[in-house]
């Protein structure tokens, strides 16, 4: 497993270093801009939450954009959750993309799945799908975003789920952008899903560094007690997160 690990963190680390060509790819014949974003990061949180316990994570975002609007994309990532043989995470995103009253808006829904994942026959499955809507506005150098997130029967089957986020990034002198974030994730049966509902926030800072690369550092956090995450773990206190990432 190390020397897996080992070898997908050079060839993360090899995508992420080379030559500068396109930032993406076109394919005229069919309308279609394609995009992908791999990273490594010392962590992978999820609205605040470890879902590495703690350890780096290595993953890859892709895209495939048409004109019309409609997209279609996955993004990858190792996970670590205890008790369980959860290894890695796929999701699946399709939505629509436009613009009204000025707004820049994204309608869509996301399938997160657990491929490998033994479900235990007293357990719940982990498999979930939310539907998302997003929303920006640039002001100046001031980008407003904002975002909803609705599931019908969230991680764990916990039921129904709402998270709320909004924020803003703002570009810097330098090559510079600081942002920030503030949600709320409420959970119809928090004890299924291991915390009640909670407040998480963020702030960071980036920059491109080298042939496209850019580097990310920010502090995250939440209002979840230790003795309230889920199995009294480290998974849910503050954290400062690392990331390299380079999109295609």
């Amino acid at each position: 497993m190390n020397r897996i690990a080992s070898a997908a963190g050079l060839a993360a680390a090899a995508f992420l270093i080379a030559p500068a060509a396109s930032a993406q790819m076109r394919v005229e014949a069919l309308d279609l801009t394609l995009t992908a974003m791999p990273a490594v990061s010392s962590d992978y949180l999820f609205r605040g939450i470890s879902q590495t316990r703690n350890r780096p994570a290595i993953q890859g975002t892709f895209e495939a954009l048409h004109d019309s609007g409609f997209y279609a994309g996955a993004f990858i990532s190792n996970v670590a959750f205890a008790g369980t043989d959860a290894r890695q995470e796929l999701d699946l995103l399709a939505g629509y993309r436009f613009e009204a009253i000025g707004i820049a808006w994204d309608i869509g829904a996301i399938y997160y799945s657990y491929p490998g994942y033994s479900r235990p026959s007293s357990g719940y499955n982990i498999d979930y799908i939310e539907g998302a809507l997003k929303a920006s506005k640039a002001i100046g150098t001031v980008t407003l975003v904002g975002g909803a997130y609705a599931s019908p029967n969230f991680f764990g089957q916990s039921g129904t789920s709402l998270y709320l986020e909004g924020g803003a990034d703002v570009t810097l002198p330098l090559g510079f952008t600081a942002s920030g974030r503030f949600g709320y994730q409420w959970i119809e049966h928090e004890p299924r899903f291991g915390t009640p509902d909670y407040a998480t926030w963020s702030a960071s800072i980036s920059r491109e560094v080298v042939a496209g690369v850019t580097l990310g550092v920010g502090y995250y956090g939440t209002d979840i007690s230790q003795d309230r995450c889920s199995g009294r773990q480290k998974v849910c206190d503050d954290r400062v997160m690392v990331t390299l990432s380079r999109k295609f």
